[in-house]
């Protein structure tokens, strides 16, 4: 199975390398931070870029690693590394203290540690023993061998900073240390890799958002079920969410079975709450004998419906756990979480809601409810402890107006493509196309010579410190390769032909796959005969013939994949204003009659910018007022400014097609919709591509029975001028060609 790199991460391993590669090469011991947000896929980063780091090396240079972890992440770390390299039959080497050789690590070995074993000086790893086996002697003796040392300090915020560390990891004095973390201690300067959470977002690799109670401000209490607890009533709205979820992953055509989880707060003074919520739930039918709970708590008895609990369509439906496993704990299909007034912490953490922010099939759905993960508290306020969290978790809500009737307008996305460090599937296809091109299978010789391994026949060196290209020799000793060799040289052939893309296995085996397929479609050369294949194509008089097809072939790939990585397609569903919009701490309430989503939110200034709004410039805010006193305005909805939720025309820049998100889609009472995008100053000057793309998209639209109108709209003189002409030009010292904008 070859896994598919997301374009964040392809880019994230390469300048990993790249830094590393560079910090080698200076004197000293460097730091290297990794920051990538959680469920970014560190580990899978981590694990490629070591793999790549060791891989054909010409500097003769020799690795060993310590990876050090908290709590039971090293374990997960490790089990993750072993299972990756096994799958690929990668030559790095996952051990634990009992499993070094010759107590030392060896070369492309990772010795994974736990901090709590090593961060006292009593600790057995650390303390000096009569058979010198601790860290300090191991280090040593594997440095003795020429060794250079990389250490890995994953989750770094939680460990590397106390003196103990600090002592420990100049004790270990790394060449390199990588410290891996979603929110590392950065302290002066430093060199590193940055994933941002922007990225891995855009690539549905996590939720687009964490929604806090939604929807609770119109919660109307039963006056008969007045005595229902706040716990309840947040228990009973998870399970309704979740629910509500399990029947839209269906409506998707997926199996995911939505997993709620309850998070209790540690027993105090005998109190324990896990007794309370387990018979809550069972009110619900939720219990651990019909398999629908588990329980996942610290003590032996109290872990029930485990096994298998991450795969998407276990059964289990709930899950009850405390801190202990809010880091490194994965389970993708997560989606809610509940919490209780009596959790100790009233501050919120990324690692509190990493563990409902992955997506469970790394994509997001066409269904927005399926893309946001779910918080049920009955806590009256909650601190947010990040920046990054503040930016993530949505406790607003905007909701679509009741009066608002379908516009259903064609509306456009852009769709990404992968980065062209790699193959991908794409090039199999433009291989066979590239073969019918140039003709390969007449220039294929089926008799062809024998492929030979070359051996140096008495060869000599006279002076060691002189560079030679060639060694003196009397000749080659030539064996006909056997089937091992054979495809060692096949893969390398392969490998050599693949600039301008990586040299990683598995573009050599895309190479490759596309040949075995052109022999078999061609030549009817099946799978038992691919030791025939190899040869036919590593013969000289057929190699060239064959690089020819290969070179042509990423030719087109590139045409393909590389067409600026994006792609405009049409929405499959007729576009409309969201139903619900959920906004983030960012954002500020505004008292606006006319927004069709009510109640409006405007973004702050100055707040980063990660979600998919910008805060209202003045000119919008002035728009804005003129729409809210106008008697002919019904409606009025502000625009995203990506995602296909939001709705966008088509325009062609620098021969690239791309979507305009218009800032304002207003519903007049006539009947007419105006598309209206407010611009001022250099940015009015920098429109043509997007008003005329605008025009385009109306005239097409209104041909087809739409009442569409609209253009760039400037504020000039206390006037709104609106350019709708087919060819714009902006000149702010003479505005004749824009009309007045009467909105009434």
């Amino acid at each position: 199975m070859w896994i598919e790199f997301k374009n964040y991460q392809e880019k994230a391993i390469v300048k990993l390398k790249q830094e590393v590669n560079e910090l080698l090469d200076t004197g000293e011991n460097k730091i290297c931070i990794f920051k990538a947000p959680t469920g970014s896929g560190k580990t899978l980063m981590m694990a490629e870029f070591l793999k790549r780091l060791i891989d054909s090396r010409i500097d003769g240079k020799k690795f060993a690693f310590v990876w050090i972890a908290v709590n039971k992440l090293h374990d997960q770390s490790r089990n993750s590394l072993k299972k990756y390299y096994d799958q690929f039959g990668v030559g790095l080497k996952c051990s634990y203290f009992s499993d070094l050789d010759d107590r030392k690590i060896a070369e492309n070995e990772i010795l994974f540690l736990n901090w709590a074993s090593i961060n006292k000086k009593e600790n057995v790893y650390v303390r000096e023993n009569e058979r010198d086996n601790n860290l300090s002697s191991i280090i040593a003796r594997t440095k003795e061998e020429g060794r250079t040392v990389i250490l890995i300090i994953d989750e770094s915020h939680r460990n590397a900073e106390t003196e103990r560390s600090k002592e420990l990891i100049e004790d270990i004095g790394p060449k390199i240390t990588i410290e891996v973390s979603a929110t590392p201690q950065l302290k002066g300067v430093f060199r590193g890799v940055e994933v941002e959470l922007k990225e891995v977002k855009e690539e549905g690799m996590i939720k687009k958002e964490i929604v806090i109670n939604p929807g609770f401000e119109s919660y109307k209490l039963d006056k008969k079920l007045a005595d229902k607890t706040a716990d309840e009533i947040v228990v009973e709205a998870g399970l309704k969410r979740r629910a509500e979820l399990a029947k839209l992953y269906e409506e998707e055509g997926s199996d995911v079975n939505p997993l709620m989880l309850i998070q209790i707060p540690d027993s105090r003074g005998g109190l324990d709450k896990k007794d309370s919520v387990i018979q809550l739930l069972a009110k619900y039918g939720i219990t651990t004998e019909n398999g629908r709970l588990a329980i996942y708590l610290s003590d032996k008895d109290n872990k029930v419906n485990l096994e298998n609990i991450e795969k998407n369509e276990n059964e289990v439906e709930v899950m009850i756990f405390k801190q202990a496993i809010a880091v490194g704990w994965d389970c993708p299909r997560a989606a809610i979480l509940v919490l209780f007034r009596e959790w100790k912490s009233m501050v919120f953490s990324i690692q509190t809601i990493g563990r409902i922010m992955r997506m469970p099939e790394h994509h997001h759905y066409k269904n927005p409810d399926l893309n946001l993960g779910y918080v049920f508290t009955s806590l009256s306020d909650i601190g947010i402890a990040e920046d990054i969290a503040k930016e993530y978790i949505t406790v607003f809500e905007g909701e679509r107006r009741d009066d608002y009737k379908d516009i259903d307008l064609i509306s456009y996305h852009s769709k990404r493509f992968r980065e062209e460090t790699r193959l991908s599937s794409d090039f199999g296809p433009l291989f066979m196309q590239a073969a019918e091109e140039l003709k390969l299978k007449d220039r294929i010789s089926l008799k062809h010579s024998i492929v030979d391994t070359k051996l140096i026949a008495s060869g000599r060196i006279t002076d060691v410190d002189k560079e030679t290209k060639s060694i003196d020799k009397k000749g080659t000793l030539d064996i006909p390769k056997n089937e091992v060799e054979l495809q060692n040289a096949f893969d390398y052939f392969a490998r050599e032909n693949l600039t301008p893309f990586a040299p990683e296995l598995r573009s050599i085996k895309r190479i490759n796959d596309s040949i075995y397929r052109f022999f078999d479609k061609k030549f009817k050369m099946g799978v038992d005969d691919w030791a025939k294949v190899q040869a036919i194509v590593l013969a000289e008089e057929n190699r060239q013939a064959v690089i020819d097809v290969i070179n042509r072939a990423k030719e087109l790939y590139q045409d393909v994949v590389g067409r600026g990585k994006h792609e405009l397609v049409e929405n499959d569903e007729p576009w409309n204003v969201p139903r619900t919009i959920n906004y983030n701490l960012t954002f500020v309430k505004k008292d606006y009659k006319k927004s069709i989503i009510q109640p409006y939110y405007a973004k702050t200034k100055g707040s980063n910018n990660l979600a998919l709004f910008e805060e209202d410039s003045d000119v919008e805010v002035a728009f804005i007022d003129s729409l809210e006193k106008s008697k002919s305005v019904m409606w009025w909805f502000k625009n995203g400014k990506s995602d296909s939720t939001y709705f966008a025309v088509p325009y062609t820049e620098n021969g690239v097609e791309k979507a305009f998100y218009v800032d304002f889609i207003v519903m007049f009472k006539d009947g007419q919709v105006g598309l209206f995008d407010t611009k001022g100053g250099i940015y009015a000057q920098t429109a043509k591509g997007r008003a005329e793309g605008l025009q385009v998209y109306i005239k097409k639209q209104n041909k087809a029975g739409k009442k569409l109108f609209g253009g760039i709209v400037v504020k000039d003189k206390n006037s709104w001028r609106i350019n709708s002409k087919e060819k714009y030009s902006y000149d702010p010292n003479n505005l004749k060609d824009w009309e007045f904008l009467d909105l009434g």
